[in-house]
């Protein structure tokens, strides 16, 4: 697995953080085997998820199907990188302008 995939959730469009609780179990299930969830990161503006793939845009995918779901997609932002390098390839929002970084 090369590749870390972020999904950024910025606070101001979320109601509150309940989904916490519950959403890597949703993203670990479907996921499966074809990413392993790395954690998270909480900032004033942002919650950082991370997870490790070989394939980030499917891994992408699959959990924008649970974000969808869950009622979050429209409040994310998702970019991946080379595992410890320092560059990210937006994937969502389509056609972003602006540039993911990281706290």
């Amino acid at each position: 697995m090369d590749y870390q995939l972020v999904i950024k959730f910025w606070r101001k469009s979320l109601a509150d953080e309940t989904f916490l609780a519950t959403i890597e179990g949703e993203l670990k299930q479907a996921l499966g085997d074809s990413a392993e969830l790395d954690g998270y990161d909480v900032s004033k503006n942002e919650i950082n998820l991370f997870m490790v793939t070989a394939d980030p845009r499917q891994s992408f995918r699959r959990a924008r199907e649970v974000l969808q779901r869950m009622g979050l997609v429209q409040g994310v932002s998702s970019a991946y990188r080379l595992v410890g390098g320092a560059r990210f390839t937006s994937l969502w929002p389509l056609r972003s302008t602006r540039k993911f970084t990281l706290p």
